[in-house]
């Protein structure tokens, strides 16, 4: 074969392929590529399920994810993913536990529910309470609840640390949420032993710094009046005294947001204090 005939026989398969990829439709949630450029899909760029469920002879799980998480993309494809990777170790351990030798045949299998709900949003910030349901086979099962904050523009999440300016002293923060604990354990059992700063643990006040929470609503739309710090059982008394969520109006730390954030908050409480949702009792375990 001459040196012409096998150039001719190259540049004629080049385009024949360049014509089946031009002729390619794009796949569902995929962007056509310009010109020159192949197509790219990030996993972003496919929205995240709004839920994940599985039953097994040995644990059921589900995962809940409210309608407002689909606009944060990012936020939604990495909550999908983490939670259920860890449902799924979770129904890996049940059946590591209750198939081991000598276990119980008449066991209730194991459950574990994560329940995300939308708590406020800001100009800025979104945030989203979630409550994890766990019965792994003890005398009772055990809820905690936990905080999300997620600043929409820089796409990541945040913390306490974040809102606030570097270095602030939140002494006062501090004060403020272990007195509006000791005020609501008083409204709820009027014997309970009241938690101080410093105590001792089961008996004292958690710092403001390494307690969960969400944005509190108010009476500005589209402003966080506050925050609402999620305080879970056993960790500022007995069990029976159940968990708290209590909020802190913004005029208890105004001085202490940084400058980033401080127009996200304005407006009074809608109530301050003792916001604990008054929830339904949680039903039994199946048993098998």
């Amino acid at each position: 074969m001459s040196a012409v005939r096998a150039l001719l026989l190259t540049a004629a398969l080049a385009a024949g392929l360049s014509a089946c990829n031009r002729d390619r439709e794009p796949a569902p949630g995929e962007a056509p590529a310009a010109p020159g450029q192949a197509a790219a899909v990030t996993p972003a760029d496919a929205a995240a399920p709004m839920g994940f469920e599985e039953k097994t002879p040995y644990a059921d799980v589900r995962l809940t994810l409210p309608d407002a998480i689909k606009p944060q993309s990012d936020l939604h494809a990495r909550l999908y993913a983490e939670q259920v990777r860890q449902l799924r170790q979770f129904v890996e351990g049940a059946q590591g536990e209750l198939t081991e030798a000598g276990a119980d045949t008449d066991r209730p299998k194991y459950e574990k529910t994560v329940t995300v709900t939308a708590a406020h949003e800001t100009g800025k910030l979104i945030s989203f309470k979630q409550v994890d349901f766990d019965y792994s086979g003890g005398a009772h099962p055990n809820t905690l609840t936990t905080g999300i904050l997620w600043d929409k523009a820089l796409k990541r999440r945040i913390g306490l640390a974040d809102l606030f300016r570097r270095n602030a002293d939140l002494t006062g923060l501090d004060q403020a949420l272990c007195a509006a604990i000791n005020a609501a354990k008083r409204a709820r059992v009027p014997n309970s032993a009241p938690v101080t700063l410093g105590g001792r643990p089961g008996s004292a006040c958690p710092r403001a710094a390494d307690t969960a929470f969400v944005l509190a609503p108010g009476t500005v739309n589209g402003r966080a009046a506050g925050l609402i710090f999620l305080i879970n059982p056993y960790q500022v008394g007995p069990g029976v005294e159940g968990g708290y969520e209590i909020a802190i109006p913004v005029s208890g730390f105004r001085s202490l947001l940084a400058i980033a954030y401080a127009d996200d908050f304005a407006g009074q409480l809608l109530k301050s204090g003792d916001v604990t949702p008054v929830l339904a009792p949680a039903p039994a375990p199946e048993t098998t």
